[in-house]
């Protein structure tokens, strides 16, 4: 009997104990906006998860911190009176020592895997609360010369790609994760948010709020990941804003990505609002979006596969398959609201783009959607339904045309509208 009382002690300890809070303040952390606490703030941390889980909370101030590691268990609390600033001193951001999960060398971006907030196999995390994560990269950037970089972005790294940041939030190989209602802001071109190899994911009520001027300032990056659900988000970024891929070439096994939900957002971007795939990326499949707007873009919805370039490419052949796009309303996109295409370089490896289905979705812009399949890789079996297209070029702008290698297309009650607007 007493035996069993005292399990029951323990039982009940460890139950409170995964439910405390962890004040940054009693570990020496200052919310001052000036003193680095990244110790601090770590040892916060260390101490949440030993005791089994709970919150570490940042309140009633600015905290300046250098790269922290979230660990299981453990609720990084925002509260909304406080805000977590990087540090902006590009020293402070090496890359993290000997990941488990991640092959660093094979990571996209010079910098690799360097970030302000990670996790490494890391099980039943969180970021939530209503304060901010400022990313200070007003301290990265400096404007270009140029009338605008890439036609686009009017700043640049100030340390190129092979020293900047590349990342805010990396997560990999994680399980049971939550990121609830921090807004982040001032991204210094690098993603804010890039979900790796992560299962059993929930993204909401975020705003992601990037300079549309800061280039590669993406915004959900998931990867090869399984069981996501993003909503509620509004997003603003220079680069896209939601990016959907299966790159398994910094993994030590090839990964899916697969069902995924993004629904009841609103994105902005100087980009796509939504990608799917890139360069060899490997198998994506059966994720839906729904009752999205996007608004003041250069393109709604990419699936984009370029040849290769750079270090940001896969080592599979791509296949995108049954995904559904539904209630989504498109307003003043620049470029192309709906985008489909395969490169002809043959080392951009692709099985198929198939099996993609639209339905209430309306777009007004400049230019109507394109689906461009190559000779042996056609894009095939999109179905649309009550879906209208409105097309407002100047007459001296050519309009792509809409199919190239295309099979299986139908339409029902859906309508192409050309608007051609007088230029002064």
């Amino acid at each position: 009997m007493k035996k069993q009382a005292l399990l029951l002690c323990l039982i009940l300890s460890a139950a409170t104990l995964s439910g405390a809070d962890f004040d940054v303040r009693k570990f020496g952390a200052k919310g001052d906006g000036t003193t680095k606490n990244t110790t601090a703030i770590q040892k916060a941390i260390d101490a949440c998860t030993k005791a089994g889980g709970g919150r570490v909370v940042l309140m009633d101030g600015v905290y300046m911190t250098g790269p922290i590691r979230l660990k299981d268990g453990v609720n990084l609390y925002i509260d909304g009176t406080a805000k977590l600033l990087a540090s902006p001193d590009i020293k402070d951001y090496p890359n993290w020592p000997d990941p488990k999960h991640i092959i660093t060398e094979n990571m996209p971006r010079g910098h690799r895997n360097a970030c302000i907030i990670f996790a490494d196999e890391a099980e039943r995390i969180s970021i939530t609360g209503r304060g901010v994560i400022d990313a200070n990269g007003t301290y990265h950037i400096r404007k270009t010369d140029q009338k605008a970089f890439n036609g686009r972005w009017k700043y640049k790294r100030i340390y190129g790609p092979d020293e900047s940041l590349p990342r805010v939030v990396l997560l990999t190989g994680c399980k049971d994760v939550l990121i609830e209602d921090v807004t982040m802001t001032n991204q210094p071109a690098g993603w804010s948010y890039w979900i790796h190899d992560c299962d059993r994911v929930t993204v909401r009520g975020l705003q992601i709020l990037a300079n549309l001027e800061y280039p590669n300032n993406d915004g959900i990056h998931v990867n090869c990941s399984r069981d996501v659900t993003i909503s509620d988000c509004h997003i603003e970024t220079g680069d896209d804003a939601i990016i959907i891929r299966a790159n398994s070439r910094s993994l030590h096994e090839k990964k899916p990505m697969e069902r995924v939900t993004v629904t009841n957002c609103v994105l902005r971007s100087y980009a796509c609002c939504i990608r799917i795939g890139w360069t060899n990326d490997g198998v994506m499949r059966h994720c839906t979006f729904s009752n999205l707007v996007m608004t003041k873009s250069h393109n709604g919805i990419a699936v984009h596969l370029p040849k290769i370039s750079g270090n940001d490419w896969g080592n599979e052949a791509t296949l995108v398959e049954d995904m559904a796009f539904s209630n989504i309303v498109m307003d003043d996109i620049y470029g192309t609201p709906i985008s489909v295409s395969i490169d002809r370089d043959p080392g951009t490896r692709v099985e198929a783009i198939r099996n993609l289905r639209f339905s209430n979705v309306h777009a007004r812009g400049a230019s109507f959607p394109r689906f461009h399949g190559r000779e042996g890789n056609p894009v095939q079996n999109f179905s649309f339904d009550n879906c209208s297209f409105v097309r407002e070029t100047p007459p001296e702008k050519e309009n792509p045309e809409i199919f190239r290698y295309a099979e299986g297309f139908s339409f029902n009650a859906t309508t192409f509208t050309s608007k051609v607007t007088k230029t002064e």
